[in-house]
């Protein structure tokens, strides 16, 4: 994912820097240091994500988006709170508070990767996809999970278990946390400590439901959510 940098500050550069190293797919395009350096740039290039400060000289950060017919993604890095609320009106993806943490910044990263698609190029004998991606925090390493690989989602006790085709990692985060992350509408919840990828079920039978090689339980107060989706 190609991104630019827009703040006067050196240090929040640097910051952002060294966070997108620790995920090998940002791509940092150009560090500028007001908006219209960035508007200059942007005349000329594309970029998928933005980084934007609010509070800078010449032009403010918000005037700076409404200058821009079709805007990147953007995610705001500001020490100011009371602009939020202007900034989601303008469809940001995410508004970070200095200082924040790479955690928090994963978090925000992972809001774009989730909305963008990322295009394979295929064979005219093959139908195009997408594939959506996420980071996840496993002890001091972050691993990369394809969406539509994840079976379900587990929570077992301070941690939550996610089952993919191909391997199971194990995070300390809540199951509603975790589900914040993942894209809408790609799981469904079927028990307090269960979700599903409603893709990947096979079949439903009494209170259970078959997903791969698994058999996932369903909760007395989630039997709704599953009439839905039968209907």
């Amino acid at each position: 994912m190609q991104y630019l940098i827009i703040d006067d500050e050196h240090i929040a550069h640097k910051i952002i820097m060294e966070y997108c190293e620790m995920l090998p797919h940002m791509q940092l395009q150009k560090n500028c240091y007001n908006a219209l350096e960035a508007l200059e740039y942007l005349n000329e290039h594309n970029v998928d994500l933005i980084f934007l400060d609010i509070n800078m000289p010449k032009l403010k950060g918000f005037e700076f988006l409404k200058t821009l017919s079709s805007p990147p993604k953007v995610i705001v890095t500001t020490a100011y709170s009371e602009f939020a609320i202007e900034g989601y009106e303008l469809n940001i993806q995410d508004y970070l508070l200095k200082p924040f943490s790479f955690e928090r910044f994963l978090k925000a990263v992972n809001k774009v990767t989730d909305s963008k698609t990322v295009t394979k190029h295929v064979s005219s004998k093959e139908t195009d996809t997408s594939t959506k991606r996420i980071f996840l925090r496993q002890n001091k390493s972050f691993i990369q999970v394809e969406v539509d690989a994840i079976l379900f989602i587990e929570a077992a006790g301070n941690y939550t278990k996610i089952i993919s085709k191909n391997e199971t990692i194990t995070i300390r985060d809540k199951i509603s946390d975790i589900l914040e992350e993942l894209p809408s509408g790609y799981f469904i919840q079927v028990h307090k400590s269960f979700a599903v990828a409603k893709k990947h079920i096979i079949r439903v039978e009494g209170n259970r439901i078959y997903i791969g090689d698994h058999i996932v339980p369903i909760g007395k107060l989630y039997k709704s959510n599953i009439i839905q989706l039968l209907k």
